[in-house]
């Protein structure tokens, strides 16, 4: 086969490749990502206490997820029991409430017996995983709210470890 053939045969695909992407002026990740430019930034090693940012903006209506680190090992499902550290934040505050970290103790529950925003925001995390989960007030203590830094309709920011699932 001729050089130029060869060449021409090796440009095809990424002819084609090129081709067939969009450029709609947004890249797709940062797209995706732009839902959380308002969102608290979560930083810190795997195994230690994350830092949260105090969010900005008004909150989402709806749950969201973002994995911070992905786990590797069993997977979370509605029906599991499990063990976690976890930190809650007040959206409305950007105050930290309370932290499984600061007593070093782990938390353990069924999943069944949490608020909604767990509920749906936990199943399919991992063993090893670190989730942040921001909860609108219907999926999580309403406008009753829960007492002290919870008020009524606030929105809750948790950072979750997944420590164990059985």
């Amino acid at each position: 086969m001729k050089t130029k053939q060869k060449i021409a045969l090796l440009l095809l695909p990424i002819s084609l490749l090129t081709a067939c992407s969009t450029d709609g002026g947004v890249d797709p990740m940062v797209q995706q990502n732009q839902s959380f430019s308002d969102f608290p930034e979560v930083a810190g090693l795997s195994g230690s206490k994350p830092e949260i940012s105090a969010p900005k903006g008004t909150p989402p209506a709806k749950l969201e997820t973002q994995d911070i680190f992905v786990g590797s090992g069993a997977e979370a499902i509605t029906t599991s029991v499990l063990e976690v550290h976890y930190t809650l934040m007040a959206w409305s505050s950007g105050q930290l409430v309370e932290s499984s970290w600061d007593s070093g103790q782990t938390a353990t529950f069924p999943l069944s017996g949490v608020i909604l925003g767990w509920q749906q925001g936990i199943p399919g995390m991992k063993e090893g995983g670190r989730r942040l989960l921001v909860i609108p007030p219907d999926l999580g203590y309403g406008a009753q709210g829960a007492g002290g830094a919870i008020g009524p309709n606030e929105t809750l920011i948790f950072v979750v470890d997944l420590i164990k699932v059985s």
